[in-house]
């Protein structure tokens, strides 16, 4: 059974053109380098959204104080 799934996209001519470089310079295939960017990107998502969780949580809470925003932040985390 194949452990990956083929997608095709389309990119702009110079958008590939720098991948293309980028790859190239990193000796890497063009497919890891679009997976690896893919990684990156959903892993900021994924933090903006636990930021938006957190800063909601305080504020319902009452809480003004950034180091305490932050600490519910590593208890959310922890409860993942």
């Amino acid at each position: 059974m194949r452990q990956t799934v083929i997608w095709t996209i389309s990119l702009p001519p110079q958008m590939a053109e720098k991948a293309e470089a980028l790859a190239k310079l990193e000796n890497r295939s063009r497919s890891e380098l679009i997976r690896e960017a893919l990684r990156q990107y959903v892993a900021l998502r994924e933090w903006e959204q636990m930021q938006v969780k957190a800063s909601l949580k305080a504020h319902n809470l009452g809480i003004t104080d950034e180091s305490k925003v932050e600490r519910i932040i590593d208890e959310m985390r922890e409860g993942q």
